[in-house]
């Protein structure tokens, strides 16, 4: 890993806001192509996943699903259940993080795509009395519009259609079309 990259994750876990936030958006930017140093951090970002803090979970989270396209070992395969945990945390921004950015995992591969489909259908049916199960069911939406917007595989968009006819909310199926149409045009 060079220096610029260090000093980015160190400036991430730095007590300067501003910094980590700045570093942040600068590892995120990076990490939308495929990187030589996602072996380098792989690790301390599967371990964050489980941090104490809610900031760390979301952020390993999302570095995670980012460097899944930097993933020819094939970890992801391995560590994709801790990751999707993540959808689920007790901070509700936390999740929704890990929520957001979980469909990036499906650009590294048709079975990547396939799992990352199938758990944000099951997060979808499962939140259904959770306090802000429409949220999250919006979210899912979202994520998988993004999904199928990269890839343009149309199983994407006949889950996602399944889903939304499943809504029993007639209000909360119409934000839903319209987020998905939004993402998708």
């Amino acid at each position: 890993m060079n220096a610029r990259i260090r000093k980015l994750f160190a400036a991430r876990e730095s007590g300067d806001r501003d910094a980590a936030y700045q570093a942040f958006v600068e590892l995120m930017k990076l990490a939308e192509k495929p990187v030589s140093w996602s072996y380098d951090v792989w690790d301390r970002m599967k371990e964050g996943l489980s941090h104490e803090d809610g900031h760390q979970r979301a952020f390993a989270a999302q570095m995670l699903a980012h460097l899944a396209i930097s993933d020819p070992e094939g970890r992801m395969r391995r560590d994709f259940a801790a990751l999707a945990a993540v959808m689920r945390d007790e901070k509700t921004v936390t999740a929704r993080h890990a929520l957001q950015s979980i469909w990036r995992i499906g650009l590294a591969g048709k079975d990547q795509r396939e799992r990352v489909v199938d758990a944000l259908a099951e997060r979808f049916d499962e939140c259904r009395s959770e306090k802000n199960g429409t949220l999250v069911r919006t979210d899912v939406i979202t994520a998988l519009g993004q999904l199928f917007r990269a890839v343009g595989d149309p199983a994407v968009e006949t889950r996602a259609e399944i889903l939304m006819a499943s809504e029993t909310d007639p209000e909360a199926q119409r934000k839903q079309r319209a987020c998905w149409k939004k993402v998708t045009a």
